[in-house]
């Protein structure tokens, strides 16, 4: 079992930067690959970013390559999602999710969410 809590979210000018954090809570957070999606309102959850747990592989979705960096801590538990060059189209409820694979995901935990918005 892992239970996966999500902090970092703010307001942000359009341009700005942001780190979200995702703390896990269990022995075997180690051996999850771990993944960040997000849903925006009246849209469907979809994928962000993704690392593995054995060799830290990474996968993005083409709209935050080059912008996000996904990165984990195991002796710290927590998995990061570092935002660079906002966009209001990045606005969303972030969600940590831990699991397996990394292109693509398939979770079997999540977190509450943490809510980021872009102002323009």
């Amino acid at each position: 079992q892992v239970q996966l809590v999500e902090s970092g979210g703010a307001l942000v000018q359009a341009g700005g930067s942001l780190r979200l954090s995702c703390l896990a809570s269990g022995r075997t957070f180690s051996s999850y690959d771990m993944g960040w999606f997000r849903q925006a309102p009246g849209k469907e959850r979809e994928f962000v970013a993704a690392i593995s747990w054995r060799r830290g592989s990474t996968g993005y979705a083409h709209s935050v390559k080059g912008r996000f960096t996904i990165s984990r801590d195991n002796a710290k538990n927590t998995v990061y999602l570092q935002m660079n060059r906002l966009k209001p189209e990045d606005t969303a409820v972030y969600y940590c999710a831990a699991g397996s694979g990394v292109l693509p995901v398939a979770p079997y935990y999540w977190g509450q969410g943490t809510q980021v918005t872009v102002s323009s």
